[in-house]
């Protein structure tokens, strides 16, 4: 749960498009892939009702309390996104930060998508951001190495957790991320160790062919911006096809 806060915790580039996205969708948001609530609790601070969805139960309680904590409409379970089954339907299914991205290809991208088909609303909207190709290479295969951007750092209960993007890999249709992670100890004891993130590449097009199968049509995309930090996304917007 702390690396997953330390290296997401402080994006904060696409916010205002879920926002804005909640706010024309109305009704309420589900979120695939919650974690511990960065964007759920956003838009719960903004009067939306949210419901998270995550397949860890230590993420899911993280977000509960939070919730809790702060006097939030945010709710959270512990589901698998590719056979979710909640008898609600929603203005906005929300896929952010390259989450079905993270599942293990085409077969798994569709399951999800037809899920999140099937709790939408009338007129109600999935959004799914993506990383279109492999940043920084021409091709779908190859590497890259960062050039050395400050790393992600947090400071809890005495604890300095540091995560450092080392270098980036295309390889057999993925993108492998690798992660130098470091921990100071109160007494200054420093451990590391180098940690891979596995993502698929997909690019728009591709997403479009998988939303189609899964019976959602497309109905245009937005951009969030790149940081320092991040690279630029592309948000996909699908509704339910007639």
């Amino acid at each position: 749960m702390i690396w997953h806060d330390v290296e997401n915790g402080p994006f904060v580039a696409d916010l205002p498009l879920w926002r804005e996205l909640a706010g024309e969708c109305g009704g309420d948001v589900l979120e695939i892939g919650c974690g511990t609530g960065r964007v759920a609790l956003d838009l719960a601070v903004h009067g939306h009702r949210v419901l998270g969805v995550d397949n860890d139960e230590t993420l899911v309680a993280a977000l509960l309390e939070a919730a809790r904590d702060r006097g939030l409409s945010a709710d959270a379970i512990v589901a698998d996104a590719l056979r979710l089954a909640v008898p609600r339907r929603f203005g906005l299914v929300a896929m952010p930060m390259q989450v079905i991205q993270l599942l293990g290809g085409r077969a798994e991208r569709r399951a999800a998508l037809e899920a999140a088909a099937a709790h939408l609303t009338a007129g109600g909207l999935v959004a799914v951001a993506i990383v279109e190709g492999v940043p920084g290479l021409p091709a779908e295969t190859g590497s890259i190495e960062f050039e050395r951007p400050l790393p992600d750092v947090a400071e809890i209960d005495d604890w300095i957790y540091s995560s450092l993007p080392l270098n980036l890999v295309a390889e057999d249709g993925e993108m492998v991320v690798t992660r130098l992670r470091q921990v100071v100890a109160p007494d200054g004891d420093l451990t590391e160790r180098v940690e891979e993130t596995r993502l698929c590449v997909l690019d728009v097009a591709t997403l479009h062919d998988e939303a189609e199968a899964a019976r959602l049509r497309p109905t245009g995309a937005r951009e969030i911006p790149g940081t320092d930090a991040h690279v630029g996304s592309v948000v996909v917007l699908l509704e339910a096809a007639q």
